[in-house]
């Protein structure tokens, strides 16, 4: 929208017009949420300072003297919120952890790759005051600020930010090294960061900075590295969220308060009365409430959705939900007909280890073909292998938490066409199970005292040692390793050959027999981490997967 028209908008603002006070939010909203939600990089206070900072503009409108200095205005606003929340941070909220991590929405959101996305992720790295400045930069390469208003946001002049920007510039780079590193495979690294909590601070990109400085492996890169300010140019601003909610009340600021500073009375009317204006994919409801809501073209919401059972003879596990049938879809609700199956999210008891498995379904084989080839080995994270045809597979876990304890960040599905589900655990063991002989510590496959452990997320099953699917259509699985040290092999298999591990049991010298999943219907579980969707990031699929 062109300077004129924004000219006029303001305008008609500080009079008090009610749909221009609408339309200036609703059209200067997103750019506040980018600065602030860089800045902070998606810490739970990002809707407070936002909210702030666009009341703050609207009860001094009237104050602004040029409208066509109010984007700077704007900014300036927005920075010295950020550094008043700075100033306000106690020690016990120091260590609080982001609520929404904004490089992380940054990539989902505008579906960034390659080194695009490496940028967005380097901004963990950065310091605080380098962060505030990188939220001004970024939206200057991108075409949404200039260096003046940069410059003026700051407080500082335009050759004192030059100076400013270059040492910000430097200290990407050498985060963006980092977040390279850290998706390669140096074993030295590893043992490095063998102790690293994994978030982000200044001591450890010092001492990983140190690293990769004297590492031939990590030092050395594959590609060309691309500037961040031409990866960067022409990159939308990252959407509000849906249900992002700007409440712009008074408060406990009374009428008079109010117009003494600076509302006026047509616009202290208008925000009173009981009146709904739509704009822009948001609402301004009485009382000042501005409600980003779901875009007609989203997709609907996700239902909820209910932890199922794992099909087995013998005793139950404790934990273990009932299966509940997918609901027949109605005519009012076609999208449903693209719902089955259930979700393995809950934890479950390993079963007594003469507990003889369920009988296994019999599906429909015509074949399955892998972009790994019979045998595709995953060890490091963004490895991935997409299966087609219909038939089963095998997946089999290898998790190494001497080389590095932690969390496991699951491997995902995605790009799903088709159906998908977890038919089978075999392997003679579950990954906690104890290993008869193993050395002094290393007391299960998940780890040991001595070395530390394997940790799973929340609600996760536990894994076996083999875990069989059964693919009808096309689905890419891909390993996300980064918290703790594991790899996946992906075989395409056949039902005999499920149908034989499950049933090596104890007898065979094995310590549990397998663990049959599949119901033969529509009703089985589907695998935790499934979207038919294709993120940029696999890594951030939602645990509670419904397909």
């Amino acid at each position: 929208m062109d300077s004129q028209h924004w000219r006029a908008t303001i305008t008609a603002a500080q009079s008090g017009d009610r749909q221009a006070l609408d339309e200036l939010v609703a059209g200067w909203l997103p750019l506040v949420y980018n600065i602030v939600g860089r800045a902070l990089n998606g810490h739970a206070d990002v809707d407070d300072v936002v909210q702030e900072t666009m009341l703050r503009a609207v009860d001094n409108l009237g104050s602004l003297r040029d409208p066509d200095s109010f984007r700077s205005w704007l900014v300036a606003i927005a920075m010295r919120q950020i550094r008043d929340r700075a100033r306000r941070r106690t020690p016990d909220r120091l260590e609080e952890v982001a609520a929404s991590d904004f490089a992380e929405l940054t990539v989902l959101r505008l579906q960034l790759e390659g080194q695009r996305r490496e940028v967005a992720e380097a901004a963990r790295w950065l310091d605080d005051e380098d962060r505030q400045l990188l939220s001004l930069w970024w939206l200057e390469v991108a075409g949404e600020l200039t260096r003046r208003e940069l410059a003026a946001a700051v407080g500082i002049t335009r050759q004192h930010a030059a100076v400013r920007v270059q040492r910000m510039k430097e200290r990407l780079e050498t985060s963006r090294g980092i977040v390279r590193a850290l998706d390669g495979a140096c074993p030295d690294l590893r043992e490095l960061t063998g102790r690293w909590n994994g978030r982000p601070d200044s001591v450890w990109r010092k001492r990983l900075a140190r690293h990769i400085r004297g590492c031939g492996y990590c030092g050395g890169t594959h590609e060309t590295v691309v500037p961040a300010e031409r990866l960067l140019v022409g990159i939308a601003l990252v959407p509000l969220p849906v249900g992002f909610t700007l409440s712009l009340a008074f408060g406990g600021k009374t009428a008079v308060a109010a117009t003494s500073a600076g509302w006026s009375a047509k616009l202290l009317g208008a925000l009173t009365k009981p009146a709904v204006a739509m704009t822009a994919g948001a609402t301004m409801v009485a009382g000042g409430a501005y409600v980003v809501t779901q875009p007609p073209d989203a997709p609907p919401p996700r239902a909820a959705v209910t932890p199922t059972a794992t099909a087995t003879s013998g005793p139950p596990p404790s934990a273990t939900p009932s299966p509940t049938p997918t609901p027949t879809p109605s005519p009012s609700a076609k999208r449903k007909a693209d719902l089955y199956g259930t979700v393995v999210d809950a934890v479950d008891r390993a079963p007594a280890p003469d507990a003889r498995p369920a009988a296994l379904p019999r599906r429909p084989e015509s074949g399955i073909t892998s972009t790994g080839g019979p045998r595709a080995v995953m060890q490091h994270r963004g490895d991935s292998v997409t299966l087609s045809g219909r038939g089963y597979v095998l997946v089999r876990w290898q998790i190494s938490p001497h080389a590095r304890p932690g969390g496991v960040v699951m491997p995902t599905w995605t790009g799903l066409k088709g159906k998908l589900f977890h038919v089978a655990s075999g392997g003679s063991r579950r990954m906690d199970d104890p290993l008869p002989g193993a050395p002094n510590g290393y007391a299960t496959g998940m780890g040991g005292p001595d070395i530390g452990y394997a940790v799973l997320p929340p609600g996760t099953q536990q894994m076996w040692q083999n875990e069989y699917f059964y693919v009808d259509g096309t689905v890419t699985l891909t390993q996300n390793e980064r918290g703790c040290d594991y790899g996946i092999a992906v075989f395409p298999s056949d039902w005999q050959a499920v149908d034989k591990d499950v049933n090596e049991g104890p007898d065979q010298g094995a310590i549990r027999y397998g663990l049959v999943r599949d119901t033969g219907t529509d009703s089985a579980p589907v695998p935790q981490y499934v979207t038919r969707s294709t993120p940029a990031d696999p890594a951030t699929v939602p645990q509670r997967s419904r397909v």
